[in-house]
C-alpha cells in the first residue's frame, strides 16, 4: 500500500531529520501522528480478540504490540530500512548504515508511513493492513507473558515492596554481548537472568523472582 503514496509523501516518510534543511520536512511530524493511528488500530484489534481481558491487561498487550522493538521488527519485515537507504542523498555510508539499522529510526519510519497512508486513504482503508502487519505480535501476546517486570512490580506494590535490578556481569566481545542481571527485593536476590540485552536479562530475572515469590503471572 505504501507504493500508492504520492512522491512528496514518500519523500517525507524516508527523510531523516539530520538530512532535512527544515526538521518539519523530515518524518518526525508524521511519526507523531502515526503513533496515535497505530495505537488506535491495535487497541481495537486487542479489544475484539481478548474479550475476557481486563482493562489493565489490554493496556499491557497494546503496549507490547506497539513497542519500539515490535515496530522496528515490523519495519524490517516490510523492508523500510532498505527504502531509507535508497532515499538518502549525499550521506556518508557509515552514518547511513548506522541510521538505517537503528531500532528507534526504523520504528519512527514505520509510524511515519502509517501516518502518510492515513492522510491519503483514511483509517478504515488502512486499519486491516496495520493489524495484519502486527498480527504475529498480537498472537504472541495471546500465548505469552507480556512483561514479567511489570507483573513483578505490580505484585510487590500490593505489599508496599519494590524491586531493584543490578547488572552482575557483562560477557562476550562488543559485537556479541551477554548481560547477567539480578532482581533484588528487600535486599534479597530472588532472580538472576541472562540475555543479549540488559532488558532481556532483567525480564528473565523478574520471571525467576515471580516464581520465588509464588506468584503466577496473569495469562490472557
Amino acid at each position: 500500500m505504501i507504493a500508492k503514496l504520492p512522491a512528496a509523501r514518500l519523500e517525507q516518510v524516508f527523510t531523516h531529520a539530520s538530512w532535512a534543511d527544515d526538521r518539519a520536512e523530515s518524518y518526525e511530524r508524521l511519526e507523531f501522528l502515526g503513533d496515535s493511528v497505530l495505537e488506535l488500530a491495535i487497541a481495537r484489534a486487542v479489544f475484539d480478540r481478548f474479550g475476557e481481558a481486563s482493562e489493565g491487561r489490554l493496556a499491557k498487550i497494546r503496549a507490547h504490540v506497539v513497542s519500539r522493538q515490535s515496530c522496528a521488527s515490523v519495519a524490517k519485515e516490510l523492508g523500510l530500512g532498505e527504502r531509507l537507504l535508497e532515499s538518502a542523498v549525499d550521506v556518508p555510508r557509515d552514518e547511513l548504515q548506522r541510521i538505517s539499522r537503528s531500532r528507534n529510526v526504523l520504528a519512527a519510519v514505520l509510524e511515519a508511513a502509517i501516518a502518510a497512508l492515513y492522510l491519503e486513504h483514511g483509517f478504515e482503508r488502512i486499519e486491516p493492513a496495520i493489524v495484519a502487519a502486527f498480527g504475529e505480535k498480537i498472537e504472541y501476546a495471546r500465548s505469552s507473558h507480556v512483561d514479567y517486570k511489570t507483573e513483578l512490580q505490580e505484585a510487590l506494590a500490593r505489599s508496599g515492596r519494590q524491586v531493584h535490578y543490578t547488572v552482575i556481569e557483562v560477557e562476550g566481545p562488543p559485537h556479541d554481548r551477554r548481560f547477567v542481571c539480578a532482581a533484588h527485593v528487600a535486599g534479597a536476590q530472588l532472580g538472576i537472568g541472562r540475555g543479549s540485552t540488559k532488558k532481556a536479562a532483567e525480564q528473565e530475572a523478574a520471571r525467576q523472582a515471580l516464581e520465588a515469590l509464588g506468584v503466577v503471572p496473569e495469562r490472557i
